[in-house]
């Protein structure tokens, strides 16, 4: 074999090697540009339930991210667009004595929220258990339609699987998120590009 045809073929190599690297960067791009446009409309509009879905608490306080979750729902109850807050997510750690959804509960009573229209659910850990919950106690209480409240980059991931789980859902994603910086931005954008791709695996959850 000549040294012109084997440069020849390792030039195609290299070619077919860009190009697959190409395209596999434009699907990247384009999935992080859905999860960015998902995550900036709000579809809020009436339902029967309003699905704040969990984040960090510190004993009987919600952290920053999750108090921002608790005060748009309470904002879209207020608004009239349910009659009903479930408040998901389980304990956060080994003697924690409130889980995530007692600590929403305990913030929206002190709002004004009556009791009787908030739910709760305290075993879940992640956004597929929250929603797998919340589901649970829509059969339940014969509630149907739902608009889920999280934060915006986390929105396509939490309508994608209430879909898989049979609600119907809207997203109304927190406006006042506490992720702002670029830094925590691209950081959260980055995992849930990975989540995308994760979650589609046989046994990813």
């Amino acid at each position: 074999m000549s040294s012109r045809v084997r440069r020849r073929r390792r030039t195609g190599a290299w070619g077919w090697l860009w190009r697959i690297l190409l395209v596999l960067l434009l699907w990247l791009v384009g999935v992080a540009a859905y999860i960015v446009w998902v995550g900036n409309r709000d579809q809020a509009a009436p339902a029967d339930v309003i699905i704040v879905l969990g984040a960090a608490a510190y004993d009987a306080k919600p952290s920053p991210v999750f108090e921002e979750r608790i005060r748009h729902g309470i904002d879209l109850y207020k608004r009239g667009l349910a009659s009903t807050l479930i408040f998901t997510g389980g304990y956060g750690g080994l003697g924690a004595r409130f889980s995530e959804a007692q600590v929403g509960r305990r913030y929206a009573l002190k709002q004004g929220v009556p009791e009787k229209a908030i739910l709760i659910e305290s075993v879940s850990r992640n956004t597929h258990e929250n929603l797998r919950q919340a589901a649970a106690l829509m059969q339940t209480h014969d509630l149907h339609r739902a608009i889920v409240v999280s934060d915006p980059l986390h929105m396509a991931r939490a309508l994608r699987i209430s879909a898989e789980l049979g609600i119907p859902a809207v997203g109304s994603p927190t406006p006042t998120t506490r992720f702002r910086t670029f830094a925590t931005r691209w950081r959260f954008l980055l995992a849930e590009v990975y989540f995308f791709h994760r979650d589609r695996l046989p046994q990813a959850r």
